[in-house]
């Protein structure tokens, strides 16, 4: 089967097959974009977009970043940097060619390309998509995290940096060398008010990277716009590449599946310039923090809650945890009962969101397992969940739904599902949480403390609130002792 590439998506057979293509000439296309972290989520959303604008809007093409690994970059140029975006639902697989992304640079070989890159004029965004973790953060405070290994690491050999905020900064501070404005750097994560923990991220690293008066000033003027970005996407599979190639005639070595919604809110706050993202369907607001609030704790919050029981369960996907009764009933009331009441939209926008949201969950065809949310759950916790937990106590309203997920992800943590077979923990904290399960044995009073004095997690407030311990600890004691459907049965 022929490769994917730029002379095999203008051949009759690939017409023939009714599959859409860039409707823009690729060779008249240059860059306005740099992303940080070109991973599936980037390239099932942000890139869709630009692609859509392109037509009317060539010089908005993107260059991406891989920041630790090569594989986006090794799977992507022998096929000239396009893929098959895949859309699927209950009545299909509808796929697309994406042609936005013109190279992929990647930043463990090629960094001193990408700085210089981002230090070229005709760059205006800079994009990320570089997880929680890639921020360098506390997430209990959203402040940088100045003990953060790559963080030493950059702020001793600034010319040479490893993380995100340093790889920004070094572009910054070459920009700024040369007399040019800076870019706008747009996050596209899932945190509290990203643009606004990313400037703050980025305007530490600055100071403490300590170039001067000039730059300090000259990196206060950089706009860091928040967003809100949804769209689900689970990680491809050899039997998706078998999908995509079935009804593409192509080899794509990776391409990327999700689901047909899509929603993109932005804040329009960009001093470089900005292609017309409103034009293709993106939202573009004064204040993001409502829909962002919205998303994280309806959707984000409910995700993680379901994958940490869904896994528990047994359930490998979220369409077969959603559709558990007890599960459903859980995850509808954490969303009414519990997440909503602290959001400022209307009743009618939110049951509409969740309505929304339910229905997404279930679909058959997006096989998205629960162990890929799972991951790096001390990163999310605090977004997806504690937020919600600090509001609600506050406001003296229960928060029984939304202790369960922290107390699910605790009995994740140990590593031992319910079988008895060992569960493959993705986490920064991962060796550090195993190693105060193995310390607590099946203690639902021992795990819970030994976990709840992680910091970085929970902050220094949350452990002290004697509602909050007690109700996370009955909710251990009974998934430790009655398994993770009972508990939700029980509840």
């Amino acid at each position: 089967m022929p490769r994917l590439s730029m002379s095999e998506i203008r051949s009759d057979a690939v017409h023939a097959r009714g599959i859409a293509a860039m409707d823009y000439d690729r060779s008249a296309v240059t860059p306005g974009i740099v992303h940080l972290g070109i991973g599936a989520f980037h390239r099932a959303h942000m890139a869709a977009y630009v692609d859509d604008l392109l037509k009317d809007n060539p010089s908005w093409g993107i260059i991406g970043a891989s920041l630790r690994r090569p594989d986006t970059r090794d799977a992507l140029a022998p096929q000239d940097f396009l893929y098959t975006l895949a859309i699927r639902d209950a009545s299909g697989t509808g796929c697309r060619i994406i042609g936005s992304i013109l190279d992929v640079l990647d930043a463990s070989t090629q960094r001193a390309q990408l700085i210089e890159t981002m230090a070229d004029p005709a760059i205006r965004i800079v994009s990320l998509t570089v997880t929680e973790k890639g921020y360098c953060h506390d997430p209990a405070t959203g402040d940088l995290d100045e003990n953060h290994p790559d963080i030493v690491h950059d702020l001793a050999h600034p010319e040479t940096p490893i993380s995100a905020p340093g790889i920004i900064v070094a572009a910054l501070a070459l920009r700024q060398q040369r007399g040019l404005v800076p870019f706008t750097v747009m996050s596209c994560d899932n945190l509290p008010s990203n643009g606004k923990t990313a400037g703050r991220i980025v305007r530490r690293f600055a100071e403490l990277r300590g170039v001067g008066t000039n730059f300090a000033n000259y990196v206060q003027t950089v706009s860091f716009p928040s967003t809100m970005i949804d769209r689900i996407v689970p990680a491809t599979t050899d039997a998706d590449r078998a999908i995509v190639a079935e009804i593409t005639g192509l080899d794509d070595a990776w391409p990327i599946m999700t689901e047909p919604f899509t929603q993109w809110v932005i804040e329009d706050d960009f001093p470089a310039g900005r292609p017309p993202f409103e034009t293709v369907g993106a939202e573009l607001v004064e204040d993001v923090e409502p829909f962002e609030l919205m998303k994280l704790r309806m959707l984000n919050g409910s995700h993680s809650t379901m994958a940490y029981l869904g896994y528990l369960s047994g359930y490998q996907y979220v369409n077969e945890a959603i559709a558990d009764a007890g599960i459903h009933k859980v995850i509808h009331g954490l969303m009414t009962e519990e997440a909503m009441p602290t959001l400022p939209m209307s009743r009618a926008t939110l049951e509409a969101y969740r309505d929304q949201l339910l229905a997404r969950f279930a679909n058959p065809a997006l096989k998205h397992r629960t162990w890929q949310i799972a991951m790096d759950g001390t990163q999310k916790l605090p977004q997806r969940l504690l937020g919600t937990i600090r509001d609600r106590l506050e406001a003296g309203q229960g928060i029984q739904r939304l202790a369960l997920g922290v107390a699910a992800w605790m009995r994740y943590v140990t590593g031992i599902d319910e079988a008895g077979q060992p569960i493959d923990v993705k986490d920064p904290l991962a060796a550090r949480l195993r190693a105060i399960a193995d310390v607590a044995g099946r203690d639902p009073v021992q795990l819970a403390n030994g976990l709840l004095a992680v910091t970085e997690v929970f902050g220094t407030d949350l452990p002290q609130v004697v509602t909050f311990r007690n109700t996370v600890t009955n909710h251990l004691k009974s998934l430790l002792e009655n398994g993770a459907k009972e508990t939700v049965r029980r509840l």
